[in-house]
C-alpha cells in the first residue's frame, strides 16, 4: 500500500499516521454513504495527535481542506434540492448578517476577553482581520476560504477569547462555502 502523505523525519513531529489513515477511511466511507455521517464542520474540527515520524502536517491539512470543501459542496447541493436556491441563499444571508453584526462592533469590543491572566488573541490583529471580513461581506473584496482558515493572530494576555473568535471564523467559512 502506498503512503498517502510525505512523512516527517523520525526525529520530527508529524500527525499520527494511524489516526490520519483511520479518519480518511471513515471519511471515504461517509462520502460514499456507506459509513457514519460526517459533515464539513466535523472535517474542519478534526485534530490528530503528534508523533515522531508522522505525516507532514501541511500536506494533511491541505487534504483536509479539500475534503471539507467536498463535504460542504455536497451539503449545499442537498440543501438546494430540499429547500431550493432562494431558501438556501436566504439562510446564508441571514447567517452573514449575524456575523456582520458582531464584526461591526467597535474595535476592542468585538469579542469577550480571555481574562486578565489568560492569554487570548491580540485584539488589534483580530480587529484588523475582521475589518477585512466586513469588506468582504459588504463590498465583495477578494477573500478566500484559505485566507480565513489560515489566519494567525499574535497572543496577548487579556486578549480576545480564542474559542469565541475561532467559532466566528468557522461560521464565516460556513457562509463562504455555502455561497461558492
Amino acid at each position: 500500500m502506498s503512503v498517502p502523505f510525505p512523512r516527517t523525519r523520525n526525529s520530527t513531529l508529524g500527525y499520527d499516521t494511524d489516526e490520519v489513515d483511520g479518519f480518511l477511511e471513515k471519511a471515504r466511507l461517509a462520502y460514499d454513504e456507506r459509513g457514519e455521517v460526517l459533515s464539513a464542520g466535523i472535517v474542519r474540527s478534526t485534530a490528530f495527535s503528534m508523533r515522531k515520524g508522522g505525516y507532514y502536517p501541511p500536506a494533511v491539512d491541505a487534504a483536509l481542506e479539500r475534503l471539507e470543501d467536498a463535504f460542504a459542496l455536497r451539503e449545499r447541493d442537498r440543501a438546494y434540492q430540499a429547500s431550493g436556491d432562494e431558501a438556501w441563499f436566504a439562510d446564508a444571508r441571514s447567517r452573514a448578517a449575524e456575523i456582520l453584526a458582531r464584526l461591526e462592533r467597535p474595535a476592542g469590543q468585538k469579542f469577550e476577553r480571555a481574562g486578565f491572566l489568560r492569554v487570548g488573541y491580540h485584539p488589534k490583529d483580530v480587529d484588523a482581520f475582521t475589518q477585512y471580513l466586513v469588506d468582504y461581506f459588504r463590498t465583495g473584496i477578494d477573500v478566500t476560504v484559505t485566507d480565513v482558515r489560515t489566519v494567525v493572530f499574535r497572543s496577548r494576555r487579556g486578549g480576545y477569547s480564542e474559542t469565541q473568535v475561532d467559532a466566528v471564523l468557522d461560521a464565516v467559512v460556513d457562509v463562504m462555502l455555502a455561497v461558492r
